[in-house]
């Protein structure tokens, strides 16, 4: 909302969020955002980008990442039907590196990095991602991170858990994975979180993420969707314009903390929210995601009570699905600064959720429906769909594939 100001002239005005610019702090990183939601008014004559690929094959023999093939270095994948977990073949943290020693200048210093890093894929399609599968299959990727930083974490200070989802964020393989680096240090995002968050916990007795929780439910200015478990929010201080924050609404340390009712509320937010991301633009909606908890490893031991699970999303996307925000200039030799304000983005951009709308059953229903209005006669009576409601094509049927009793059966069967 507004509110009044005085100016070094003394004349009363109203600052007015959306058309003022302002600063906005960051407690988690100890840092301030520019906020110039009136620059949105400019023309646009920067880069566009590609518009995402249609069509990825269900199996291509030549990536990687699918169930059988071969990769880089002549390892074979499994014949796997559900997740899947390997060794990066090309790592960024091997277990086995030297130390570089003690007997340094202080401004030429280096440490010992240690650790290990692992794929692990989603689901053996490579035509899904994670608001596409269904809850049973989400969950299991749940279950799978937990397993993941219950092993790494045993021995490791810091498991990151990152997802690069198009190929606006470098992904060089159109399948549904994520990556799991361990390191034997805290990394420097994770690090200052962690001083952050016990500052805080020392000055006001709870939990930063806890009680900015309960003050974004009770606001309902940023929400993007919520359930009794899980809220996930437009943060006050995001840099990137469609940047959500998911935090769960029970003091949660570690992703391993989570009830079996909480990982299954987890697949469910999750699936609404990429949905949103999806329904958004009407593209596979890039971003990156990952997940931050308390220390593991020796840290396992600690009083870690100032520290609150939650997931950052990050996507890149700015104005449209082929335009994008670049972090240069100012934002790399001052300080972070953005367009949208976080309530218009809320507010403006994520009003629709339905995930009919982008669904594996629905992509197939989609044509269906253009092709029966196309024909004119093509009937299919107690099928229960909402056909209006079918907007986005991700797949090619065939007038063939129309009669295919399969295909029939699985319209029949989504509700």
């Amino acid at each position: 909302g507004s509110r009044v100001s005085l100016n070094p002239g003394n004349f009363v005005f109203c600052l007015n969020p959306s058309d003022h610019q302002h600063l906005r702090y960051n407690p988690l990183r100890d840092t301030w955002v520019l906020v110039s939601a009136h620059r949105m008014k400019r023309p646009w004559a920067g880069q566009v980008e590609k518009p995402p690929e249609e069509h990825i094959p269900r199996y291509d023999p030549g990536n990687p990442l699918c169930p059988g093939n071969t990769r880089a270095n002549g390892k074979v994948n499994s014949h796997y039907d559900s997740t899947y977990v390997f060794e990066n073949d090309f790592p960024a943290l091997q277990p086995d590196a030297p130390d570089p020693g003690s007997d340094q200048h202080p401004l030429f210093q280096s440490k010992a990095a240690r650790g290990v890093c692992k794929v692990m894929c989603f689901h053996p399609w490579s035509d899904v991602t994670l608001p596409l599968m269904k809850m049973h299959e989400v969950v299991k990727v749940i279950d799978k991170w937990a397993g993941l930083v219950e092993e790494l974490g045993a021995t490791y200070p810091w498991v990151q858990i990152f997802e690069n989802k198009g190929a606006m964020m470098g992904c060089s393989n159109p399948h549904p994975h994520c990556q799991v680096w361990a390191s034997n240090f805290l990394p420097n995002e994770p690090a200052l979180s962690d001083r952050c968050q016990r500052s805080y916990y020392q000055k006001h007795g709870e939990p930063m993420l806890q009680q900015y929780a309960r003050q974004e439910a009770e606001r309902k200015e940023r929400v993007v969707v919520e359930s009794p478990d899980w809220l996930a929010v437009v943060p006050y201080w995001a840099t990137w314009p469609y940047q959500t924050l998911l935090l769960p609404r029970r003091h949660v340390l570690r992703i391993t903390d989570l009830t079996t009712e909480e990982r299954e509320g987890l697949a469910d937010i999750m699936r609404r929210l990429l949905t949103k991301y999806d329904n958004l633009f009407e593209i596979s909606f890039p971003y990156s995601m990952g997940w931050h908890g308390a220390p593991t490893g020796p840290h396992l031991k600690e009083d870690n009570s100032h520290w609150q699970l939650h997931a950052h999303y990050y996507p890149p996307l700015l104005r449209s699905a082929m335009v994008k925000k670049f972090m240069v200039g100012y934002e790399m030799l001052a300080q972070e600064q953005r367009d949208l304000t976080p309530e218009q983005v809320s507010a403006e951009t994520y009003p629709c959720e339905n995930p009919g709308l982008y669904s594996r059953e629905t992509d197939v229903c989609c044509r269906l429906s253009l092709l029966r209005s196309q024909l004119g006669r093509l009937w299919l009576s107690g099928s229960g769909l909402s056909w209006g409601a079918c907007r986005r094509l991700h797949v090619e049927v065939s007038l063939s594939k129309i009669l295919n009793p399969k295909l029939l059966l699985v319209c029949s069967t989504h509700r």
